[in-house]
């Protein structure tokens, strides 16, 4: 018998099939969200490699934070730090993976940070 989705199973699978619809090349910005900590990487599907990652385990974020790493105030650090990489890496416009979790509180925190450092989606 085969393993039933659970309902966050199919968000993402649907979500993520909308975004390759559109994507048109562009690399995408996927975004995991945990109880405890928050995690963003900009992925090449294309090559299937990641280009650059950040999330709330990162020295640089932790440094900041002070305190608890599941907030929001966290997740702008992460969504800052994302940005900063990737503009390193020269990428400039994604498009944005929530992952088939709803765009709201530490997820949209994140890419409205990502988006005020440079970021385009």
């Amino acid at each position: 018998m085969a393993k039933q989705e659970t309902g966050l199973q199919r968000r993402k699978r649907r979500v993520r099939y909308n975004l390759k619809q559109r994507a048109n090349g562009k690399l995408r910005l996927s975004v995991v969200r945990s109880n405890k900590q928050i995690y963003a990487q900009v992925i090449d599907d294309n090559q299937g490699v990641t280009l650059v990652a950040a999330s709330t385990l990162d020295k640089e974020v932790k440094s900041k934070i002070k305190g608890s790493a599941s907030n929001i105030k966290a997740a702008e650090a992460v969504g800052q730090l994302i940005a900063e990489r990737a503009k390193k890496a020269k990428v400039s416009e994604v498009v944005f993976d929530r992952g088939g979790v709803i765009y709201h509180g530490r997820v949209k925190a994140l890419a409205e940070a990502a988006r005020s450092a440079g970021m385009k989606f």
